[in-house]
C-alpha cells in the first residue's frame, strides 16, 4: 500500500503501552494464526489489542461492527481474529475514531466491502496527503475505497446488535476529527485517543489538536458516565470511571503547572528543564515523555 510511508523512530503509538488484564474484562490469548489479544467485555463486545489502537468488536445477529482497525501490516491478522470471533458473520461497519494510521491502517484492506463511518474531518484528512511533523511521518492520500463514506459533523447514532451507539465529535482535542462512541445499552465508552491509559497523551497539534481542549473534552465525557461504565482507551488496558477521573486530574493539574510557568515568563526550554511535580513522573513512562507533554501544553495555551 504505497500511501503508507516508512515509519520513523518513535512512530509506533502502542509499543510502549502493554495491555494488561483487568477486573472489568477477562483476557484470553489467541494462539497460532492471529497476533491479537482478546478481552471479553460482554456477550457481544470484545476488545482486540496488540500494536496500534484498541479495537472494539460488536458481534451478533446484525453481523460485525468494529471501532478502529490498527496498523496496515496487521490487516490480515485482524481479518483472522474477526473470523475466529464469528466466522458466519460479515463485517458491516468500521468506525474510525480519528485519522491516524494506527487506527485506520486496515481501511484499505477492509474498506472494499465495508462501510466506513467517521467525522467529516477524518475523511478530509485521509483524502489528502498528510503529515505528523513531530515524528517525520508523511503519507499520500488514501484510495477512495479506504475513505469513510458515512460522515457526520457533530453527532450520529448507529443501531446495531440490539444496542444504540452514540457517536459524538469532540473538536480540536487529540486531532480535529475525534469521535467518542457511547454504547447506550452495554454502558461502554470507546475513547479513541482521547485517552492513553495510564500515560501522557499525544496531542497532534499540527492536525488540530489542543491539550487544553483535550482536558475539557475528558471532563465532558467523565460527567456523562457512571461507576459501572467500562472505559476503553485508545491505548492501554481497559479501565473505568475512576481511571478516567485520574486521567482528568493529571491533565488539569499539569496544564495548571505549565500555565503558571508560561505566565511567569518562563520559556518552553526552561519549563521543560524545571519539569512537573514529581507525582506525575510515572505518567511519562509511556509513549509521550514529560518534556514532550510540557511542549504540547505550552503550544496549546
Amino acid at each position: 500500500m504505497k500511501y503508507f510511508s516508512t515509519i520513523t523512530l518513535g512512530l509506533s503509538f502502542a509499543l510502549s503501552i502493554i495491555v494488561s488484564s483487568t477486573s472489568l474484562a477477562h483476557q484470553t490469548h489467541q494462539a497460532g494464526d492471529t497476533q491479537y489479544q482478546q478481552s471479553k467485555i460482554s456477550d457481544s463486545l470484545i476488545m482486540l489489542s496488540k500494536k496500534g489502537g484498541n479495537i472494539i468488536v460488536s458481534h451478533g445477529e446484525d453481523g460485525i461492527l468494529i471501532i478502529d482497525n490498527g496498523y496496515a501490516d496487521l490487516a490480515s491478522d485482524l481479518k483472522t481474529a474477526l473470523s475466529n470471533i464469528d466466522h458466519d458473520s460479515s463485517l458491516k461497519y468500521i468506525i474510525n475514531t480519528h485519522w491516524h494510521f494506527d487506527h485506520t491502517g486496515a481501511n484499505d484492506e477492509l474498506g472494499k466491502k465495508t462501510t466506513i463511518i467517521a467525522h467529516d474531518n477524518v475523511r478530509k484528512r485521509l483524502a489528502s496527503d498528510s503529515a505528523i511533523p513531530l515524528f517525520k511521518y508523511q503519507a499520500e492520500a488514501h484510495p477512495k475505497h479506504a475513505l469513510p463514506t458515512l460522515t457526520y459533523p457533530k453527532a450520529m447514532r448507529v443501531h446495531f446488535n440490539n444496542d444504540e451507539l452514540q457517536l459524538e465529535h469532540f473538536a480540536n482535542s487529540h486531532t480535529d476529527g475525534d469521535t467518542v462512541i457511547f454504547f447506550k445499552k452495554a454502558n461502554v465508552v470507546h475513547m479513541g485517543d482521547l485517552m492513553f491509559n495510564p500515560s501522557f497523551p499525544f496531542i497532534d497539534i499540527h492536525n488540530g489538536g489542543n491539550a487544553v481542549n483535550y482536558a475539557k473534552s475528558i471532563k465532558k465525557v467523565n460527567a456523562r458516565i457512571n461507576d459501572k461504565t467500562v472505559v476503553i482507551p485508545g491505548h492501554g488496558p481497559i479501565t473505568d470511571k475512576q481511571g478516567l477521573t485520574n486521567f482528568e486530574i493529571m491533565l488539569e493539574s499539569t496544564i495548571k503547572e505549565v500555565r503558571a510557568m508560561k505566565d511567569n515568563g518562563i520559556s518552553l526550554t526552561s519549563a521543560q528543564t524545571q519539569g512537573l511535580d514529581k507525582k506525575w513522573q510515572d505518567w511519562g513512562k509511556g509513549f509521550i515523555n514529560e518534556k514532550t507533554w510540557i511542549s504540547f501544553i505550552y503550544q496549546s495555551l
